[in-house]
């Protein structure tokens, strides 16, 4: 790849990263979450939260950042097919599952603490919901 080839490559993905970023922030809004439970889910430090979340286009997101952004997209998308209701696309999250990987919980008390395995796992259950082929 030409280094000009790779600098347009690098500026898509930090222009992709940031609208991810954008709508991240919308979603987990529409879930309810809290500044804390945010930064610990997009694993941004509290000072870095608040800067990109004023300024998003100053975000400089890492590879586990982007993957992170990526699940919780994928698992708007997902709760988008299944339900019709804007309650339950955005109530899903804080509602209590008694499926086997949830005992109980709700999605986004597995996902709060920022652990990336319990991400990667609520958005594979998710998108089972969908049909996913998981």
């Amino acid at each position: 790849m030409s280094a000009i080839a790779e600098k347009k490559s690098l500026a898509e993905a930090r222009r992709m990263g940031i609208s991810g970023l954008k709508a991240a922030f919308s979603i987990l809004d529409k879930w309810g979450c809290s500044a804390e439970q945010m930064q610990a889910i997009l694993r941004l430090p509290k000072a870095t939260f608040y800067k990109y979340r004023n300024d998003p286009e100053s975000a400089r997101l890492d590879r586990d950042q982007v993957t992170r952004i990526s699940y919780l997209l994928n698992m708007h998308q997902a709760l988008r097919i299944v339900f019709e209701n804007p309650e339950n696309v955005y109530g899903f999250m804080r509602k209590r599952n008694h499926n086997p990987y949830f005992h109980g919980r709700a999605p986004l008390e597995v996902i709060e603490n920022g652990d990336f395995a319990a991400l990667y796992e609520t958005f594979r259950r998710i998108d089972a919901l969908r049909g996913g082929l998981w």
